[in-house]
């Protein structure tokens, strides 16, 4: 880290350097600069100096700092995750990071409060101590236990469905915001630098369709390149395995290795994801419901992910296993009709409300008359994602998992014994429709998931099945003579 520090801290000065150097040329500023440089690298070499740290039997302790000092603590009870991360820079030299997560996102709180980082430290070190910390044993105790069992493996056919995340999408929306707001800012206009002016002038002598076809196209085949660089990146060499001590361990990644370990005391449930794309294509991912992950950044990048996207029924295989019940094709109860004239409605009016908009904005001559116009074309696929929407809906109860399906994007199960309540909510539409919403909060994932326009009566049974006991002292029963 001798090495690699002070090469990190030089890059992250270069604006004040090059600054310095450039528009203090000959006055004080100069010197400002190459001081405030000289003093970050110092900084970052004394923390490779001085950091230290040590395991106790009730918790882990770090110092660091040569004038200012910092020192943490995190007792070993509170330890939630142990995250093994290999960059560029630790592949280098076969060194690990080490992050140790306590679970709490309190508010108030800046970025990693709530985590302990250990950069860096062997690899064997590394391992060492997410047994040590997860299990509460030493790393030869483990070592004299069975081997771990593999749960799930990448296939490399599995590349397909990269195309079909959109995760390329949003990396173009970041390079062209990115591009724009500095164009912008240095009143820059590209369409007038070279190959773009030529480009912009032949699209403009084409025909519109053809220019829009073209654009499309071109998007189409970046985005799909980009995915699946993304897909090659983040998901090459996954492995989900099972250890001996009741762990479920990740790891995957191929320039930047990453390992994460779940235990599942704290797996509260599994959810199947399926976006719109990815299951017109037969494909799914899916994720870990459990207490101490990061949802707030993303399952993926918080390390909940169990099987990248994927074929469907591969996610619903080791969704069931992960679980240890089949809860993944057990069949699910359908909503009323009421919910689908409620889910269609609900579809019908986004799109009347967007139209109504931009027809007030073409009042106000701000835009031309064509866009409400066009937005009343999206009427008829409105009414199909409603059905679809509703197509899609369904709940049940298995074994110890209470299962719901919202719309067309997931399905869930979350462990009953594990909710933390339960709600049953009711909008006036709903109230007027005879429909409720049943609300399974717990402590982990997205903190609630939903059972969606349910009918009443078969809402607060849910519910009091959800949750024996919970809700019998207020529910009453009416005898019809």
């Amino acid at each position: 880290m001798l090495l690699i520090r002070p090469v990190l801290d030089l890059v992250k000065s270069l604006p004040v350097l090059v600054g310095a150097l450039v528009l203090g040329h000959g006055n004080y500023w100069q010197w400002i600069g190459l001081v405030a440089t000289a003093v970050t690298i110092g900084v970052g070499i004394s923390h490779c100096l001085t950091s230290r740290y040590r395991v106790t039997a009730t918790q882990i302790e770090w110092h660091t700092g040569l004038l200012l000092r910092k020192q943490r603590a995190i007792p070993l009870d509170r330890i939630r995750t142990v995250d093994v991360l290999s960059e560029p820079k630790h592949r280098l030299f076969s060194l690990s990071a080490v992050r140790i997560g306590t679970g709490r996102h309190d508010h108030g709180k800046g970025p990693g409060k709530d985590q302990l980082v250990l950069d860096a430290v062997t690899r064997a070190e590394a391992q060492r101590l997410r047994t040590l910390l997860l299990h509460r044993k030493p790393a030869e105790t483990e070592a004299a236990q069975p081997p771990e069992s593999l749960v799930a493996e990448v296939d490399k056919r599995w590349v397909r469905y990269a195309p079909f995340t959109l995760s390329g999408l949003a990396v173009v929306a970041a390079i062209l915001g990115t591009v724009y707001h500095f164009a912008h800012e240095l009143h820059f206009d590209p369409t007038s630098f070279g190959p773009l002016r030529d480009l912009t002038a032949r699209a403009l002598e084409q025909p519109v369709w053809l220019t829009v076809v073209l654009a499309a196209a071109g998007l189409l085949v970046l985005v799909s390149v980009l995915s699946v660089g993304g897909y090659v990146l983040s998901f090459w060499n996954f492995r989900l395995t099972r250890e001996p001590g009741g762990t479920l361990h990740i790891r995957r990644g191929l320039i930047t290795t990453r390992s994460v370990s779940i235990e599942e005391d704290r797996l509260r449930g599994v959810e199947i994801k399926e976006p719109l794309p990815l299951r017109m294509v037969g494909g799914a991912k899916c994720v870990a419901v459990a207490a101490g992950l990061r949802e707030g950044k993303g399952a993926d990048r918080g390390g909940g992910l169990l099987l990248p996207p994927a074929p469907a029924g591969k996610a619903r295989e080791i969704a069931s296993e992960v679980l240890g019940e089949d809860f993944a094709n057990v069949p699910l109860v359908r909503h009323s009709r009421r919910a689908l004239t409620r889910r269609i409605t609900r579809a019908v009016f986004a799109v009347l409300a967007l139209s109504a908009a931009l027809f007030a904005l073409a009042r106000l001559d701000i835009l031309p008359e064509w866009p409400w116009q066009a937005a009343l074309v999206l009427l008829p696929f409105a009414v199909l994602a409603g059905f679809d929407r509703y197509r899609s809906l369904g709940h049940a109860i298995t074994g110890r998992y209470l299962v719901t399906r919202s719309g067309s994007l997931a399905t869930v199960a979350v462990r009953r014994d594990r909710l933390t309540g339960i709600v049953v909510q009711q909008s006036l539409f709903q109230r007027r429709a005879g429909l409720v919403t049943v609300i399974a909060p717990v402590a982990a994932g997205r903190g609630h998931y939903r059972v969606l326009d349910v009918e009443q009566g078969a809402g607060l049974a849910l519910a009091d099945a959800a949750v024996p006991g919970l809700l019998t002292p207020f529910l009453a029963v009416s005898e019809k003579p």
